[in-house]
């Protein structure tokens, strides 16, 4: 069985993971859409800032995070003044775990975008369609494979945030404290093994449970498109 301080490390880090999430879908459907279609000067500089937070240490990314949005950072000062604080508070988590996973979310609708049978598009926009619904009828049905996968990766790696998380928001049990920052207190602490192995175990399985998600979204697309 686990232990209060278990559950409430599980149970904030799926809230953390639902949220950041459902708030990366609509932003990642637009941008992998647009660099899916459209050609522009500064596209190669927005690919580099949205694979950024792969490749920087994370953190780097958790003292950006504070320098931007904490209550006395550029944006965060703002924020705080209408009654929004991020900083060592689970929605900072939340922000941390979007930036993190958002790369993730893009790549796998941004390839169901460029997959599609354009075809598809100009025979609808011939009967009268219009864009908006070609899109809303065609191309996000089309997506919904990618939209999952994303969905699915996005979720992985909230999960298992650590670095910018830990940074950005702190370790504050029953608030900021997810699985993985749970797992660094339990291995301070010298009766914290077991709750440490439970949850290292748990992420796991969670971990290859999101795999193997994926790879039948994946079989069950491929044999659609060979069908």
């Amino acid at each position: 069985m686990l232990s209060p301080e278990e559950l409430s490390a599980l149970y904030l880090s799926a809230k953390v993971a639902c949220f950041a999430t459902l708030f990366c879908i609509p932003f990642a459907i637009v941008l992998a859409w647009c660099l899916a279609r459209y050609e522009f000067k500064l596209k190669f500089l927005v690919e580099a800032i949205l694979q950024l937070p792969m490749v920087l240490p994370p953190v780097v990314l958790g003292y950006l995070l504070l320098v931007l949005f904490g209550n006395k950072g550029w944006i965060g000062q703002y924020l705080h003044q209408m009654g929004v604080e991020l900083a060592f508070n689970w929605k900072g988590a939340v922000l941390a775990s979007m930036i993190v996973a958002f790369p993730l979310m893009v790549q796998p609708i941004r390839l169901s975008f460029q997959m599609m049978n354009q075809q598809l598009e100009h025979i609808a926009g011939s009967l009268g369609a219009s864009p908006m619904k070609v899109f809303f009828s065609i191309n996000l049905p089309l997506a919904l494979p990618g939209i999952l996968i994303g969905s699915i990766l996005c979720f992985s790696r909230s999960l298992g945030e650590f670095g910018a998380t830990m940074t950005f928001v702190g370790n504050i049990p029953d608030e900021t404290r997810t699985i993985p920052i749970a797992i660094y207190s339990f291995l301070q602490q010298p009766d914290g093994e077991q709750m440490a192995i439970r949850l290292v175990t748990l992420s796991l399985i969670l971990a290859f449970s999101a795999l193997i998600a994926n790879y039948f979204i994946l079989q069950k697309y491929q044999r659609k498109l060979t069908g």
